[in-house]
């Protein structure tokens, strides 16, 4: 796993090994959390290829990504499961993959399910003008947030942009100080208050057990 760079899961993704009976398709900026939970409950039965991150960019181009790849590899394998939520989609990606015949994860998106799509829903009214980052987003904090939005060639933009959000909140996947450290200084990069809330991986490893068709060890995230 150490093995995989955050750059080449934003710029292309991870391919599928060929192994196992099912297929994950997810994005790549959930590679890691994917692999750690395979390694952790020896779902060594299923596979893993990633679509690149940089697709969030443009969320119009993920439907299409998807069918595309369902299509490549459902000769190879007895099932496929797609790991995206909505994700800015509009519920187009629901609808292809129901038409497909394959489940997603619920939710509107990776913020809501890492935090448990209940939980998140119950707070999202006093959220609104929450920004959130994950694991995967505080380290390509630049490539995702700052260099897209323009910041990095005109910073004065950010309070226009950003002039409406109050806190950033960092979902940790993980218990990382360098993590929490360089969260909190995106957010004062970004001018908001900072909030830490550990996650681990919430929905997503119950998810990925129905999948499997076992159940999800107990180890903490």
């Amino acid at each position: 796993m150490d093995q995989i760079s955050d750059r080449s899961l934003t710029d292309t993704g991870l391919p599928a090994s060929g192994t196992g009976r099912i297929l994950l398709i997810a994005c790549g900026a959930l590679a890691r959390e994917i692999l750690d939970l395979k390694t952790r409950n020896r779902w060594d039965h299923l596979d893993l290829t990633c679509l690149p991150a940089k697709l969030h960019l443009y969320p119009e181009k993920i439907t299409e990504a998807v069918t595309e790849t369902v299509a490549r590899h459902r000769g190879a394998y007895d099932d496929i499961f797609v790991v995206y939520a909505d994700c800015g989609t509009g519920g187009l990606l629901r609808a292809k993959c129901d038409e497909l015949g394959v489940q997603m994860v619920e939710g509107p998106h990776c913020y809501s399910f890492f935090e448990g799509n209940a939980a998140f829903q119950s707070r999202a009214e006093d959220e609104i003008s929450a920004f959130y980052l994950t694991d995967f987003l505080v380290r390509q904090f630049d490539a995702f947030v700052w260099k897209p939005m323009g910041l990095d060639r005109h910073p004065e933009l950010r309070d226009m942009i950003f002039g409406n959000y109050t806190k950033l909140v960092y979902q940790a996947q993980t218990d990382d100080p360098a993590l929490r450290a360089k969260a909190e200084e995106c957010a004062a990069r970004l001018g908001l208050a900072f909030e830490y809330r550990a996650t681990g991986y919430g929905d997503l490893e119950g998810t990925l057990a129905s999948w499997a068709g076992r159940p999800a060890r107990q180890t903490p995230g």
